[in-house]
């Protein structure tokens, strides 16, 4: 038990700090929103862009190779599995996750559009801030690697042994004979 619960601990801690190369792929990968300022506010300078859903359809992709990438890199380390290290991949890729996102938001553009806008200038276009809108987004590590984990375990993982199958005597029935008195 112990053994189970430190690689456990070793799973979670390694996976979620992976959250920091999720964070960096997405501040380089995801698509810029660039905006525009006048005198009174700020604007979408493509207003048909696909810019800001694409920002979270980059953390979810790289995300699910993430997941399939630790899913299969713990069930290398430890072929036999077990809950513990199976609950130490789903807390270390949440975590991960939260870690990447969080990273990519203070490593990106400033927050602060309004400052960024004054610093730009009317009418220069600068970026918007780095944000992730669908939340659910940090649920695509877990979710992916738990899947990988478990077609891995099902397909490669140990077996129980099958099992025998002994068929009792059978018992005569009523008004038959016994073996005995024949």
């Amino acid at each position: 038990m112990k053994k189970d619960l430190r690689d456990a601990v070793l799973v979670a801690l390694v996976v979620t700090l992976a959250g920091v190369a999720l964070g960096l792929l997405w501040l380089w990968l995801a698509p810029r929103v660039p905006l525009v300022a006048d005198d009174k506010a700020v604007f979408l300078k493509d207003t048909e862009g696909e810019e800001a859903i694409g920002g979270d359809g980059t953390f979810i992709l790289i995300a699910l190779g993430l997941g399939v990438l630790s899913a299969a890199a713990v069930f290398l380390f430890r072929k036999q599995g077990g809950i513990a290290l199976v609950v130490g991949l789903a807390v270390g890729a949440l975590l991960g996750s939260v870690l990447a996102w969080r990273l990519g938001v203070w490593l990106g553009p400033n927050q602060d559009v309004v400052a960024a806008a004054k610093a730009a200038g009317k009418g220069v276009t600068f970026d918007a801030p780095l944000k992730l809108d669908a939340k659910g987004a940090l649920l695509a590590w877990p979710i992916a690697a738990m899947a990988v984990h478990l077609g891995l375990t099902a397909l490669f993982g140990p077996r129980d042994p099958d099992p025998v199958w002994h068929m009792p005597p059978l018992d005569p029935g009523p008004g038959e004979p016994d073996s005995a008195d024949r």
